[in-house]
């Protein structure tokens, strides 16, 4: 049986959804660990990983369900391009705090969206 677009888009929302929610912890861990010695800035890997699936989805043409459950948020140390820790910097988290909450909002707005979608399909477009 072929996956509806309807699972596909939850999953992806869904995943991108417990992503930001992963970096909104991270980001509070930074913040909360501005001033201590020794700490490195942690940060989410989660969009690279999508850059991987696009361009394994673009060789095979196809979306499934089972191809987005190897995509998983996971918080990772920041390395700067020498390889070593970063150090939280205070204005680097606070904008990344911003934007991190537009982006779990607007996810929000489009899994409604979604939702409300599905809803005039199942009733017919009838309310």
């Amino acid at each position: 049986m072929t996956p509806g677009i309807e699972a596909i888009t939850t999953a992806a929302i869904s995943l991108a959804l417990d992503a930001a929610s992963l970096r909104q912890r991270a980001i509070a861990a930074n913040i909360a660990n501005v001033n201590t010695e020794g700490y490195t800035a942690m940060r989410v890997s989660f969009e690279e990983q999508l850059g991987e699936l696009r361009e394994r989805l673009n060789a095979s043409g196809t979306v499934d369900p089972f191809t987005l459950s190897g995509v998983r948020a996971q918080i990772v140390p920041a390395l700067d391009v020498a390889g070593q820790g970063e150090k939280v910097r205070l204005d680097v988290e606070v904008a990344q705090l911003a934007e991190n909450t537009v982006r779990y909002q607007a996810l929000l707005k489009g899994l409604n969206r979604h939702f409300a979608i599905l809803n005039s399909a199942i009733s017919d477009g009838r309310k």
